[in-house]
């Protein structure tokens, strides 16, 4: 059965219908003056999932069905039994729930679904990775980035491990920038391993003194994109609104990057 997802917070992909999970709502946190991060507990054994995937997301009493991608790692469900999701405010129902009436201890319900992942296999060629994201479409790129760190702390020079790992990540200004400290201290962690570049694109006031080392005004350049495209290794995952995508899927390609390297989900 093929479950086809179409609203404004929601990928766009079709899936396997999955096991649906309970899940309690352990945390909410304020991301930003517009997004919540939400911490759900996932007690049962079975659930997992990949890093960059994404879950329907059931409330009790609400009609519609949320889609939000997973932007926490794989680890940290193996850890602690939980999963993450940050959730931009709109007048939809599960994101206006989330942001109006959840709170710890609500109960609700999840089911992993996307093609969209890096889950690398022993046996898979070394890659170094690109993720290119622009607005919320960090999530499942910041799940990537978070698995790629920890695989690199814990294989020891494992083939499972990437290469080098950079992120290019555009937003209108920097108080939008989700996760922007925790991306920073995962590449300080491993700089020669994880790199890290924001873009601003309508930035009203001085950049932050901590993020000006990483900041750039002015989206994403084909000139920039150059830089960390090797055609015989890289492998791009890309996420953000379709007219970013189609740019930057182009500028890629324009770069030497064939095709099937370059893997993208659309958001509206």
């Amino acid at each position: 059965m093929l479950l086809q997802i179409l609203c404004e917070d929601t990928i766009l992909c079709f899936v396997c219908i999955q096991e649906l999970f309970s899940a309690r709502v352990c945390d909410i946190m304020n991301e930003s003056d517009s997004v919540k991060r939400l911490r759900l507990e996932v007690p049962h054994p079975d659930f997992s999932f990949r890093a960059g995937q994404w879950v329907d997301f059931f409330i009790p009493g609400v009609d519609t069905v949320g889609g939000y991608s997973i932007c926490s790692s794989p680890g940290l469900l193996q850890r602690e039994g939980v999963i993450e999701l940050a959730v931009k405010y709109t007048r939809h129902p599960p994101a206006h729930w989330i942001h109006t009436k959840c709170s710890v201890d609500s109960q609700v319900a999840v089911r992993v679904g996307g093609n969209f992942y890096f889950d690398p296999q022993p046996s898979d060629p070394v890659v170094d990775l690109l993720l290119i994201a622009g607005g919320v479409g960090i999530n499942p790129l910041y799940s990537i980035l978070l698995h790629a760190a920890d695989l690199l702390r814990h294989t020891h020079g494992h083939r499972c491990a990437p290469g080098h790992t950079h992120l290019c990540y555009s937003a209108k200004n920097t108080e939008e920038l989700l996760f922007k400290n925790t991306i920073i201290d995962i590449c300080h962690e491993r700089p020669d391993k994880l790199s890290c570049n924001f873009h601003v694109t309508q930035q009203s006031s001085v950049i932050e003194q901590e993020l000006q080392p990483y900041t750039i005004n002015g989206r994403i350049s084909e000139e920039e994109l150059k830089r960390h495209v090797d055609p015989e290794h890289t492998l791009c995952y890309l996420c953000g609104p379709p007219p970013m995508i189609e740019k930057v899927n182009s500028d890629l390609q324009k770069a030497g990057l064939s095709e099937d390297r370059i893997l993208f989900e659309k958001w509206w």
